[in-house]
């Protein structure tokens, strides 16, 4: 099989596949603190609190992408493979041609900060760029296919992952918020659980008990709560449905 071909299959395996990336990092992230040196990982609430906010970060570019986009765009396709009715080019689509995997890569940095080890961030990242170019690959190939030289215009132009020109173009859609609730709520409580199971097993790693530090506990119920009201709306009413969203 020739490689751009294994490539794009493999891509399109992967991109079916990609919501079990997360469990994979919080198996390799408690090996590496049962592993690692355990002083290095002694609770520190300022340095926890700015892992959080790396992990935040990425949630809030997501959230730039997303309450901006039309339905059936933007990779929420897990199931059925690749769905694309239109080509983004607005936005931070004006910016970078895969915000919401640069959106990921800080989500997930954050967990990774918590080992306290470069050596586990060069790792990740060396994982994530193998995991994520062949994704990228496979839904970029499936674009060429279906938008033809309109895509390929306008890959010339904008960066795939990091940005390095800045014309950017103002989104065709007013933001929706309602779109945000929906589609990432549970992105956003996913941040906290991630945290507090290496907070949990920290703890117990440290001192052969199982508790949780206070400062997780309470961020943990605040997410939980934000997370039970955001999808019992979503099940039980239409609130949250915007129309070509």
């Amino acid at each position: 099989m020739a490689l751009v071909h294994e490539f794009e299959n493999s891509g399109n395996w992967l991109f079916k596949r990609r919501s079990w990336l997360p469990v994979f990092i919080i198996a390799g992230g408690i090996l590496m603190m049962y592993l690692g040196n355990r002083q290095a990982i002694l609770y520190d609430m300022r340095d926890e609190l700015i892992f959080l906010g790396v992990s935040l970060f990425g949630e809030v570019i997501r959230i730039l992408t997303v309450g901006f986009t039309p339905k059936n765009t933007s990779g929420r396709n897990t199931i059925n493979g690749q769905v694309a009715d239109e080509l983004n080019v607005t936005g931070i689509y004006s910016l970078l041609r895969h915000p919401l995997y640069l959106g990921n890569f800080f989500m997930w940095l954050g967990p990774v900060l918590f080992l306290r080890s470069i050596g586990d961030v060069i790792v990740f990242i060396l994982l994530y760029w193998l995991y994520y170019e062949r994704i990228m690959f496979a839904e970029e190939q499936f674009l060429r296919r279906k938008f033809g030289d309109i895509y390929d215009k306008w890959s010339e132009k904008v960066s795939s992952f990091i940005p390095y020109s800045f014309n950017f173009i103002r989104p065709r859609l007013r933001f929706s918020m309602k779109n945000v609730l929906k589609r990432e709520y549970n992105s956003f409580v996913n941040i906290f659980v991630i945290f507090t199971i290496l907070d949990l097993c920290r703890n117990y790693f440290l001192s052969e008990r199982i508790y949780l530090t206070r400062l997780w506990i309470w961020l943990f119920v605040g997410a939980g709560v934000i997370w039970l009201v955001v999808r019992t709306i979503e099940k039980r009413t239409h609130w949250l449905d915007v129309e070509g969203r």
